[in-house]
């Protein structure tokens, strides 16, 4: 028997073990697209009534898992080298401890208010974007500068802080995003009538890169109401 009859013999032995194993090899799933998040919750604390309902939802069983899967970022503008400084979603907790204001937007932008207990001139805003499969989520607070003025007194300064759950280009901030931070900055703080007065603004990336970004680029201080009509003179 030749060396190559051998080797046909051979290959003709192997073929159904070969055939049954690719059989019952396990097919290749094709990646499906990731489901889209859960977060539709969030709208039962909106409107109505007009101002929503900011108390129930930092009270909801789910708000601080929540806030603990979308911020992320490391932080250090709240809290002090010595003691240490908070995480991200415990520091937007503190900044929305005082209830504010649920706003809906064009049934898909959500923009939570509030402030620091005791303190209501550190504010935040969380704004939420539910029309996408993985919800932008930001967080901006508001942190006044201790060398400034005091904050009751006319000129006092602060910085504004953005952190998004995922990158955003400072020359391409959605939109709405904006318009709910010039909104906001419109507004004093509860207890005051004066406007703070945004001297900076950083956008910090999810992995806590900072891009220092003029205010006015995120809509701070940058609200107008229209003038009032003037009367026809007789």
């Amino acid at each position: 028997m030749t060396l190559r009859y051998q080797l046909a013999v051979t290959l003709l032995a192997l073929a159904p073990f070969a055939t049954r194993a690719q059989i019952s090899s396990p097919q290749i799933k094709r990646d499906k697209k990731p489901p889209k998040e859960n977060v539709e919750w969030l709208w039962q604390y909106g409107p109505p009534p007009a101002d929503g309902r900011e108390t129930a939802l930092v009270l909801d069983n789910r708000f601080r898992p929540f806030l603990a899967q979308y911020l992320t970022a490391p932080q250090t503008f709240w809290g002090n080298p010595k003691t240490g400084y908070k995480t991200l979603d415990e520091t937007a907790l503190d900044f929305l401890s005082v209830p504010d204001k649920v706003i809906a937007d064009e049934n898909r932008y959500l923009s939570i208010t509030g402030c620091v207990f005791r303190f209501c001139p550190a504010r935040g805003l969380l704004w939420v974007d539910l029309g996408l499969p993985h919800p932008l989520i930001a967080f901006a607070a508001i942190d006044w500068i201790k060398d400034s003025k005091t904050p009751n007194e006319p000129g006092a300064e602060y910085t504004l802080w953005v952190f998004p759950n995922h990158p955003i280009d400072p020359d391409h901030i959605p939109a709405a995003l904006i318009h709910s931070v010039a909104r906001w900055t419109a507004h004093p703080p509860t207890g005051s009538t004066v406007i703070q007065q945004i001297k900076n603004a950083i956008l910090v990336d999810p992995d806590g890169a900072p891009h220092q970004i003029k205010p006015a680029d995120i809509g701070a201080n940058t609200f107008t109401r229209p003038e009032p009509e003037q009367k026809a003179q007789p």
